[in-house]
């Protein structure tokens, strides 16, 4: 559905986006949720016969009512204020405004809901079903090269936690046979490194072998797309990964790249992590986005009181605890 958003709107919006990737570094996925979003807002004002130029604080109240109303879950609601909030505070501070009426607004409470995981044995469960379809000779050369790209996808999300945007645009260059590090380029143009297992490096190496000889053995992308040039998209590894988890007995509605992500995350934790060296392999620029995973930390920590603690045996005598 057409935006019904006013030139004067379009074109304010289309400034705040101009400010967020020139001065943001915000990547093209990000500009199109805030587009989204901002979008939204407008077609809003536009059955109220306002415009954002004109928008009050009342008129923002009444977007997030029917927010409420369309039944849209606190955290979305959350994020669509978040950018409504970051537009009037751009206009305001480039004097297209001389207020800023969402200043004032609150967001609705959010409850603290931990990331959805999978344990360890659902991740191998998933590895070794990709990895068993890899192997299948019986596949055509075809079948088989996509079943060798999802296996190799999979051992290195879970290998290094990229985000999927990250993923399914590293350079063929990735797959170098002396590779020990990734050398990542995440949100904000900003760079890091992290490291890979040999189960990645394998799997890169089985899949470009297959590759070869193929026109897509050039390719300036370790996952080029088989159906059109540039490379595979996250939505087509997404219903990959969903088919997958329908094969290994797992919910595939439970089951996505961003899933794995956390168990990254959630696996290393649980084994011993400082939790700033899990920042750093995520790539998040804000120890605060890191620390949804506390829950496993406290956990760990309590079992570690639980079963050394000396006066935890329950068992001894009360004169015999040490």
């Amino acid at each position: 559905m057409p935006s019904k958003a006013t030139g004067s709107g379009h074109k304010q919006i289309g400034l705040f986006l101009d400010m967020l990737a020139a001065e943001r570094g915000a990547r093209p996925n990000t500009l199109a949720a805030y587009r989204s979003d901002l979008d939204d807002f407008s077609d809003y004002l536009a059955t109220t016969a306002t415009n954002l130029s004109d928008a009050t604080s009342d008129d923002i109240r009444g977007y997030l009512s029917d927010l409420a109303r369309r039944g849209l879950q606190p955290s979305s609601v959350a994020r669509k204020l978040s950018a409504v909030r970051q537009l009037y505070r751009f206009l305001y501070a480039e004097r297209y405004r001389g207020d800023d009426p969402a200043a004032i607004l609150e967001g609705p409470k959010r409850g603290h809901s931990l990331p959805k995981t999978l344990s360890v044995a659902e991740v191998e469960r998933l590895i070794v079903t990709a990895r068993a379809q890899a192997d299948d000779a019986e596949l055509s050369a075809t079948a088989q090269q996509r079943a060798a790209r999802l296996h190799c996808l999979l051992e290195l999300l879970y290998a290094t936690g990229l985000r999927v945007s990250e993923l399914v645009a590293l350079p063929a260059s990735a797959a170098r046979r002396d590779q020990r590090m990734l050398m990542v380029r995440g949100k904000g143009g900003k760079e890091r490194m992290v490291p890979l297992n040999d189960a990645a490096r394998q799997a890169m190496a089985r899949y470009q072998s297959l590759l070869k000889g193929t026109k897509h053995e050039k390719s300036s992308w370790l996952f080029p797309s088989f159906g059109q040039d540039g490379h595979l998209t996250r939505q087509h590894f997404a219903r990959d990964l969903k088919a997958l988890a329908g094969e290994c007995g797992l919910r595939p509605d439970a089951v996505s790249p961003h899933v794995l992500r956390h168990a990254f995350a959630s696996h290393l934790l649980q084994n011993g992590a400082d939790l700033r060296v899990v920042q750093t392999l995520l790539g998040h620029s804000d120890i605060s986005t890191t620390q949804i995973y506390t829950h496993i930390l406290e956990e760990r920590l309590k079992n570690l009181v639980r079963d050394l603690h000396p006066l935890n045996d329950a068992d001894a005598p009360a004169g015999q605890r040490r």
